[in-house]
């Protein structure tokens, strides 16, 4: 064998190991990888930007959140079938090099006769009509069937496991909507609470959210791709249902009446810890912290919204000083993710006037008009199963 030969068999070999470790790593392993000169990571970096830039072009946000919802299941098709690609490219690398004899006529043997022998053998598509004569070439086409198959098993079973985890993460953002607004704010969740006198319901939410976060942060480290999956509705995503989570427990902890505070500071252990994780998964360096989520005339809307719905918060210096402190631990870390994912963080009081939460509405609810109907013939219902009465549906 040649020296030019030779290195032809270096750089297949190289690409095989190269492919099948990066594809390990990927879906195999179940730790984070923090390497950055990985095919996956040159792959996400490459296309995620672009991508982005694609969908801002967009001016209505329904279109340009379909667009970006599009991203993360075609990114992993296609991630897969560069992985496909890479070890059936290499493959025939190793037969050309090897010059593995054909059955094929005199002077058939091109790359491209390798490249076809090792796409169909990698397939397992058994055609047969170009085989190896020799030993080795037949070694390499059982060593490429075996690796062929294992892959095909290997995303079987990877695609059930990715999506389990999706529809985990999503079923905790639906239950928000109703106890929290669309979008979700911290302080509709203790508005809503104080109102109707669940403060036991809110401890037992917030231990529900700890456990939520702790999911999150395996499965999302494990599977970063995950990240990039959006949630159903335009107005929902994790990441601004776990910045809402990260607020409530902030302001729980600065000092709310009758809701005990050692609860909220678990969960927000929790969640802090999935956002600063996963910000080093993306290599987001955290943001400029400023106070323009909740400047001093929203705090002080804000405490006015509560104290009316029977939710007093701890008022003065002190509380405003320690505010700011637990928000700066985190605030940074979810405006960088925001940045990088496109995905807009909520807010801590919502402006709008009289909105309507997604179970309000529908898409044969087009104006307020017939938003309030619906949430009337709710209220009607409510009454003629003898529910008792809230303050959205009083007597």
């Amino acid at each position: 064998m040649n020296p030019k030969n030779l290195v032809v068999v270096a750089a297949s070999l190289a690409l095989l190991l190269v492919v099948l470790w990066d594809a390990f790593e990927t879906i195999v392993l179940p730790r984070r990888v923090t390497r950055r000169l990985r095919i996956t990571s040159a792959y996400y970096r490459a296309t995620w930007r672009p991508w982005r830039t694609l969908a801002s072009l967009f001016r209505g946000k329904k279109r340009r959140e379909t667009i970006l919802s599009i991203y993360g299941p075609l990114s992993l098709v296609v991630l897969i079938a560069l992985w496909a690609v890479g070890l059936v490219f290499a493959f025939a690398m190793l037969h050309w090099s090897a010059a593995t004899s054909l059955n094929v006529a005199p002077g058939g043997a091109s790359f491209l006769a390798y490249l076809y022998m090792s796409g169909t053998t990698f397939f397992t598509l058994g055609l047969g009509d170009i085989t190896p004569t020799d030993h080795l070439g037949r070694a390499f086409i059982v060593l490429e069937a075996g690796l062929g198959f294992g892959v095909l098993a290997i995303v079987i079973g990877y695609l059930p496991v990715l999506y389990q985890a999706f529809s985990r993460r999503e079923s905790n953002i639906s239950l928000l909507d109703a106890r929290a607004g669309t979008p979700p704010t911290a302080a509709e969740l203790l508005r809503r609470h104080g109102r109707n006198e669940g403060t036991a319901e809110l401890v037992e939410l917030l231990k529900d959210w700890e456990r939520w976060a702790a999911d999150l942060m395996e499965s999302h480290l494990s599977y970063p791709v995950l990240c990039f999956f959006r949630s159903q509705h335009d107005n929902q995503s994790w990441l601004a249902s776990l910045t809402t989570i990260l607020d409530s427990c902030a302001l729980v902890m600065v000092g709310v009446d009758n809701v005990p505070s050692w609860q909220a500071q678990l969960t927000f252990a929790m969640a802090r810890h999935a956002v600063v994780d996963l910000a080093q998964i993306f290599n987001s360096s955290p943001a400029a912290w400023d106070d323009s989520r909740l400047p001093s005339e929203s705090l002080a809307r804000l405490r006015a919204g509560l104290a009316a719905d029977g939710v007093s918060l701890r008022d003065g210096g002190e509380g405003e000083t320690k505010l700011a402190s637990l928000r700066k631990m985190y605030e940074p870390y979810v405006m960088s993710l925001a940045s990088h994912l496109a995905m807009p963080l909520p807010p801590w009081v919502d402006g709008r006037a009289a909105a309507a939460d997604n179970w309000q509405t529908s898409a044969f609810e087009r104006n307020p008009q017939e938003v309030k109907k619906t949430f009337a013939s709710v209220c009607e219902q409510r009454r003629a199963a003898g529910l008792p009465p809230t303050a959205d549906c009083p007597d």
